[in-house]
């Protein structure tokens, strides 16, 4: 299939080796010095781009590619208050897209142990969760998107947890929940692709769970996986459905 990639620092680089590998063809990459491709024919002839990129230009670079007719998938984090908007237009163009805070397949297996582990922890009130997430420093915002998206799903499932909190004080309340907040602590160490950590902590013993990347070709694999099962299909998409877990 054909593929574009936005945005092209070392994600995107991983992406472009990987999508090759898989036998893709990349036919455009757009970076800070080209947006004008995205008007390009070359551009136009994707199937699927696959965004990378920031919190500030994500939103921009998505509608973008609506214009241009190329469905979208993307693994940029931060810019989330403007996703009604990007699926509001996503249908509006009759396109597609997939958002992801994390397309690493270890990481949605980690997931989906999360919301079992969570669901059993409802019936032991006495463990209580917390998570720490270490990045690269690179990565300015924080939480970061998995880790947001990992406490999201405990307090889906657990009736005990009604929202979760930063040490400096940055909080956020799930709707229409009541309970504890559960902590959410973040480091930034050179290069570290991600590790995140659940603990669940009593007053005898603690049970924790760790997914730790060891480079980027994980995210980038989940990713070009992705924008081939996204290929062709009309609508807005989450990667659990892509994944079946």
């Amino acid at each position: 299939m054909k593929l574009a990639i936005i945005g092209y620092g070392k994600m995107g680089h991983a992406i472009e080796r990987i999508a090759r590998e898989r036998g893709n063809e990349i036919v455009a990459i757009i970076d800070v010095n080209n947006p004008e491709d995205f008007d390009s024919e070359a551009y136009a002839s994707a199937d699927c781009a696959i965004e990378f990129t920031s919190p500030t230009s994500a939103e921009g670079n998505i509608l973008r590619s609506f214009a241009a007719g190329v469905p979208v998938v993307c693994g940029s984090t931060g810019w989330l208050s403007a996703l009604p908007a990007v699926e509001k237009a996503c249908k509006e163009y009759d396109s597609a897209f997939m958002h992801s805070s994390n397309f690493s397949v270890g990481v949605n297996i980690f997931k989906a142990m999360n919301r079992w582990l969570s669901a059993v922890m409802e019936r032991f009130p006495e463990y209580k969760p917390s998570m720490v997430e270490v990045h690269h420093i690179h990565k300015l915002d924080h939480p970061s998107g998995t880790a947001i998206t990992l406490a999201e799903e405990i307090g889906k499932v657990n009736s005990h947890i009604s929202g979760w909190h930063e040490p400096e004080g940055k909080s956020f309340t799930f709707p229409g929940k009541e309970g504890e907040s559960m902590e959410i602590a973040h480091r930034r160490e050179g290069e570290v692709p991600g590790i995140h950590t659940i603990t669940w902590n009593s007053p005898v013993d603690e049970i924790s769970v760790t997914h730790s990347a060891h480079s980027r070709d994980g995210f980038a694999l989940g990713a070009v996986m992705a924008a081939e099962w996204l290929a062709g299909r009309r609508g807005v998409y989450s990667i659990d459905e892509m994944f079946n877990f």
